[in-house]
């Protein structure tokens, strides 16, 4: 058997195996290179996977020769594939970024417990949006939470404690939430094979466990999502995390989450019990909440990386918005914004991390200026602003037109207007940094005299590049996030 055919399985046990390495060898080089060499090896097994899915066939990986259902099954469809190739780019450009990010961000004694906790992170991440098990979804997400929480909690403010303990709280409550959705599941099908299940499920659907298993998991993915009013975790989590941190938390995490929220509801529950149940309703109201309330309190921030931070509740809105309207594309605009999203809100973080290594901070009365002292990164953030708003030749305007095709599909015009109106809410506090960057002077003009490291530059100068690229080329995202949501609905891309 030739080591192609373990690609699944290699995708989530090299990042964890890395993470005992670098616990051991607690050389920080060391440490660095092998988690380095494992993540560019998950991101070149991703994009092998997804070059082998694009037919619309799917790989079955039964873990130890136990076929599936009865043992453990990793599963690659064109859905999971893309996320995969997310997940593992971001985390490369991000690890390349942190060499020289924490030194100024994390003591120099807690090095390799950063790399040994990125891994694990990475591994649930990974874990979760490979397995075709219910009950590994669970163990997955609570690798990746664990190790989120002491990644959040190495920040050089006091603050990034308390935000590690309520995310930790938050997060216990969805995690319990999920897995007594996934034990009713059990109990009502005696699989937790996820394939499987849906298949179990058919002649149970409307039975009061199938609608309380479906209203748990609904709910506790919604706190990983953060979606809001279950935010609250999210933007002191962003604000208070090293930059490194924040940004691979705010390209991967929350997409994962909606991808596991995608999965449950098209391939287990099914699309029937979906539409049926008022599930639509609620979501759609949930998202314009999260897209209007977090856009206006963004506006009033004080502190860059918190003011994205409340923007990232607002454009999970936009992602959730589209799963609500459940036309093929609706969920086309919410896997193709959960990538592009994902890499816009990773360049932004990874802009904001060479911000906070010149400067010090991101506090708006620090960035007077910013547009002269720092350009390059001004004009990155500006770039990226202007995705967020979705104007036209950045990835973020593909999202939000496939978004407003779909209100349109729909016959919604109401939707439309609010669409449009949520994002010209995105344009007032992406102007307000450029007011303090470009229309403001410096109040220190040599602030910015630290030489920013080329290991740091060209990762976030990178994914701010690719932010108009997939504005511009769009074969691999549309293609991608069409074929994804051909597989989910049943129908032919």
């Amino acid at each position: 058997m030739s080591i192609t055919q373990h690609l699944p399985v290699l995708q989530v046990a090299l990042p964890l195996l890395a993470a005992p390495l670098a616990l051991i060898v607690r050389q920080r080089r060391v440490a660095f290179a092998i988690l380095l060499a494992a993540s560019l090896a998950c991101l070149a097994i991703s994009l092998a996977l997804w070059n082998h899915v694009q037919d619309g066939s799917v790989i079955s990986y039964a873990i130890g020769s136990w076929p599936p259902p009865w043992g453990i099954e990793y599963r690659v469809d064109r859905l999971n594939a893309f996320v995969l190739v997310l997940v593992s780019g971001m985390a490369s450009l991000v690890l390349l970024f942190s060499w020289r990010s924490i030194e100024a961000e994390i003591a120099e004694d807690r090095h390799y417990l950063f790399y040994t906790m990125f891994a694990l992170c990475l591994t649930g991440l990974l874990g979760i949006t490979i397995t075709g098990d219910a009950f590994n979804v669970f163990v997955f997400l609570e690798v990746s939470s664990l190790s989120t929480y002491v990644l959040i909690a190495m920040g050089q403010k006091r603050r990034a404690l308390v935000a590690a303990y309520q995310y930790l709280i938050m997060g216990t409550i969805g995690a319990t939430l999920i897995v007594m959705g996934i034990g009713m599941l059990y109990l009502m099908t005696g699989t937790l094979n996820l394939y499987d299940m849906a298949e179990r499920l058919g002649p149970l659907q409307g039975q009061r466990p199938v609608l309380a298993a479906l209203a748990f998991i609904t709910v506790g993915v919604s706190l990983k999502v953060a979606l809001f009013p279950l935010h609250q975790w999210l933007p002191n989590a962003y604000t208070y995390a090293p930059s490194a941190v924040s940004a691979f938390l705010a390209a991967t995490a929350t997409k994962v989450a909606i991808y596991v929220l995608l999965r449950f509801y098209f391939s287990v529950f099914g699309q029937t019990i979906f539409l049926d149940l008022p599930v639509r309703p609620l979501l759609i109201a949930l998202a314009l909440a999260g897209m209007f309330v977090a856009s206006f309190l963004a506006i009033y921030q004080l502190d860059l990386k918190r003011l994205f931070a409340f923007s990232s509740v607002a454009q999970v809105g936009y992602i959730v918005l589209g799963i609500g309207m459940g036309n093929a594309a609706g969920l086309t605009s919410s896997v193709l914004h959960l990538f592009n999203h994902g890499i816009t809100k990773g360049a932004i973080f990874l802009l904001l991390g060479l911000v906070v290594f010149a400067l010090g901070g991101t506090q708006l009365s620090r960035l007077k200026g910013l547009g002269k002292t720092m350009p390059i990164t001004s004009i990155g953030l500006v770039i990226c602003g202007l995705s967020l708003i979705g104007i036209p030749g950045t990835s973020g305007f593909i999202s939000k037109w496939y978004l407003i095709m779909a209100a349109v599909e729909l016959g919604h015009w109401w939707l439309v207007f609010l669409i449009v109106s949520s994002s010209l809410l995105a344009t007032a506090y992406v102007w307000k940094f450029v007011d303090v960057a470009y229309f403001q002077s410096p109040e220190t003009p040599a602030a910015a005299g630290r030489a920013l490291p080329l290991t740091m530059v060209l990762p976030a100068l990178l994914l701010t590049a690719s932010t108009l690229y997939f504005g511009i080329d769009t074969r691999f995202t549309i293609g991608s996030a069409t074929g994804a949501v051909a597989s989910m609905i049943g129908a032919q891309p």
